[in-house]
């Protein structure tokens, strides 16, 4: 990874296999998804073609000159049409950029974009231990509204999940 600075904009569909080996790192490596399988890049289109560069449902990407390290996303919440103006925001970050700041350029330029949409909360569901994610979460204005106990079995072993909010508008 270069040593560029950190730029944030909307992503792109040739950002696809880039942000599909972020993905893929944390399904193989980590509990931070409950993911099993890792994704091919055409497995993961249609979850790019679920996000624009308006609206709720966002997918922003870092890069630093060609690398791309991490994303970010404001996705839909729930399918019922009353929760639509919430989203669950999540951020991945390349394993080899993690410290560098993407992550928070990452959120701070998505808030940014959800102030100006129809949005009213955001919800983050972090898998227990991640304390670098509830740190992020927490600079940003979430909050701890529950915990889901052993919500989640991954190499054989049942995780917590904590649930968090911010408010948008």
């Amino acid at each position: 990874m270069t040593g560029a600075a950190v730029e944030v904009r909307a992503g792109r569909l040739d950002d696809l296999p880039a942000l599909t080996e972020i993905y893929n790192y944390y399904v193989e490596n980590t509990h931070v998804t409950f993911d099993l399988e890792p994704f091919t890049v055409p497995q993961r289109r249609d979850w790019f073609d679920h996000y624009a560069d308006h609206g709720r449902h966002r997918l922003l990407v870092a890069v630093a000159g060609e690398d791309v390290l991490g994303y970010a996303t404001s996705g839909r919440f729930r399918d019922k049409a009353a929760y639509g103006t919430s989203v669950e925001a999540t951020v991945y970050c390349a394993h080899a950029a993690l410290g560098r700041g993407a992550g928070s350029a990452l959120y701070a330029e998505l808030f940014d974009l959800l102030r100006h949409e129809d949005v009213h909360r955001a919800y983050a569901g972090i898998a227990l231990p991640n304390d670098a994610s509830l740190a992020l979460h927490r600079k940003f204005g979430f909050t701890e509204i529950g915990t889901f106990r052993e919500v989640g079995l991954k190499f054989g072993k049942w995780w917590d999940v904590l649930w968090l909010e911010r408010s948008i508008d």
